[in-house]
């Protein structure tokens, strides 16, 4: 187990479903944590949830940088890279 983005304990039941395809703040958030935290690795989270490895560093370089907030779809703009 590992301390989630909520601060409580997090375990491989807590993650999302496999079958997920809505995916809220609180999810990805869980599915960052659990990577992050040795709980599963890259290549384990992108398999289960289909997802690519760049959507999946994108949420990770979110948290890092702008916290759990920065994974919100309404937050996408105010967080966005400027790469110039």
């Amino acid at each position: 187990s590992v301390i989630g983005p909520d601060g409580v304990r997090l375990t491989r039941e807590d993650l999302p479903s496999p079958t997920t395809r809505r995916w809220v703040a609180r999810r990805k958030a869980a599915v960052v944590a659990a990577v992050n935290g040795g709980l599963m690795t890259e290549a384990e989270a992108c398999e289960t949830w289909g997802l690519s490895p760049e959507e999946l560093d994108s949420w990770r370089g979110a948290v890092a940088r702008h916290g759990v907030n920065a994974l919100r779809t309404t937050a996408l703009q105010r967080y966005r890279s400027t790469k110039g």
